[in-house]
């Protein structure tokens, strides 16, 4: 066993930290844990069967992701839905996105491009589930950017885009019983492939921000902000329908 001196910790603790951070972030971006449901650590550590221990550092993890707020004591809520949070994350999102995007068109193989370009087909799948959905998501636009993100890049994406996530969710969840949503998630991200063909970064960095835009009036739309998908997105302070103050 090591020595306490050496400063390494067990790794054996931290897997399980990790497992549980992985779990309830699941459970959280699909809605199993719905937004401003109050918790204990003894509940979750008893539902998952662990010590309050790697409960307790999950929450950190998933509190700087803005997934949970924790209270005093040993308990917590899940960050409700804010739209002023939306907000914030789609703005942050437009500015770093399409500048990556200026740089990332001129870089990407025309190899990539292809297998991009066949894995945006894919989101006409009709029989596609949301975790399927999501994850398909995920990878494509992150291959899209990766050949010009840093390190420091790739690191607030990921926060950004796990905080976007359970709009984006109730989003693709409100429409994918049409059909046609199926086919538009295919065409909008088949469309990205063609301009980022063109090896031109300012439309390249133009088309990935009306992408978010959208994205963010879908998630507005879907959380009953009432508007429609090929409205401006608004810009004035919101809260979801549950009646939540936005946070300040």
């Amino acid at each position: 066993m090591a020595s306490p001196s050496t400063g390494v910790r067990p790794i054996e603790s931290r897997s399980v930290a990790e497992q549980v951070t992985v779990e309830l972030r699941r459970s959280i971006l699909c809605g199993d844990l719905e937004p401003g449901r109050e918790f204990s650590l003894r509940e979750i550590a008893g539902m998952l069967n662990v010590s309050f221990i790697p409960v307790r550092d999950a929450l950190r993890n998933l509190e700087s992701e803005g997934l949970v707020i924790t209270r005093p004591g040993r308990s917590a809520l899940v960050a409700p839905l804010d739209l002023d949070d939306l907000h914030a994350i789609y703005r942050l999102r437009r500015t770093i996105e399409p500048e990556i995007a200026s740089r990332a068109c001129l870089l990407l193989a025309d190899g990539e491009l292809d297998r991009l370009e066949q894995l945006a087909a894919g989101f006409g799948d009709e029989q596609l589930g949301m975790d399927a959905i999501y994850d398909a998501h995920h990878e494509f636009h992150m291959a899209l950017l990766a050949p010009a993100a840093s390190a420091w890049d790739v690191r607030l994406l990921s926060t950004l885009w796990r905080a976007a996530e359970r709009y984006i969710r109730i989003g693709f969840g409100a429409l994918d019983p049409d059909p046609q949503e199926h086919h538009r998630r295919e065409e909008a991200h088949e469309a990205l492939i063609d301009v980022f063909r063109r090896r031109d970064p300012d439309a390249a960095a133009r088309a990935v921000r009306d992408h978010l835009e959208r994205n963010e009036r879908i998630a507005l739309r879907a959380l009953g902000d009432g508007e429609p998908a090929d409205a401006p997105a608004p810009q004035r302070d919101r809260t979801a329908k549950d009646g939540r103050r936005p946070r300040r």
